[in-house]
């Protein structure tokens, strides 16, 4: 979102498996020990990646000004982190930590969650181009954030022909980028 709001930025990686959120010093930027956090430059934090795009997109075309489009909005955020985030992302720390075998029982449940809620998105994308309203809005980063990696994950996205269009239109918006893509506007 700061990207497509054309917003300077720094970009910190942390090493998750290294313990970095759980150091004191990040602890004082974020109360739950984990990422993403925005420190605005007066030194406040937001946590939690809904609460950052809903303070970004504020007074952008991004967030609809109307009370019920909003509340869409909103809840395709509160869907995309209590039906997607867990089961795609677990499944493909898994796959890409090389520990798929181990976890094959864990992973044959998160693709069974996982595929619950890929089909109620891909279900609404046959009738709608958008999550929201006929455009872009920060619904739509949200949740093809996760949605676009499933794949790695192993989830059989070649069934989710209305998510594959959508991610290459979302991946066609100016300012977008790829979750591990680097900011075209970083300040440095």
């Amino acid at each position: 979102m700061l990207n497509q709001l054309e917003l300077p930025f720094e970009r910190r990686t942390l090493d998750l498996a290294a313990g970095e959120t759980k150091t004191p010093s990040f602890l004082e930027l974020n109360r739950f020990a984990r990422i993403p956090v925005l420190q605005l430059e007066d030194g406040r934090t937001i946590v939690e990646s809904a609460a950052i795009l809903l303070h970004l997109a504020e007074g952008t075309k991004y967030l609809p000004s109307d009370p019920y489009l909003r509340s869409q909005v909103t809840g395709w955020l509160f869907f995309e982190q209590g039906d997607l985030q867990r089961p795609i992302a677990l499944a493909r720390v898994y796959h890409i930590r090389g520990l798929a075998d181990q976890m094959s029982q864990q992973i044959e449940r998160l693709h069974a969650d996982g595929y619950v809620g890929l089909e109620k998105v891909d279900r609404w994308l046959t009738t709608n181009r958008w999550l929201v309203d006929y455009r872009y809005t920060i619904a739509d980063l949200a949740v093809s954030a996760y949605v676009s990696l499933a794949s790695e994950g192993k989830f059989e996205m070649d069934r989710f022909p209305g998510i594959r269009q959508w991610i290459e239109r979302v991946k066609a918006e100016p300012g977008w980028l790829g979750i591990f893509d680097q900011s075209r506007f970083q300040a440095g």
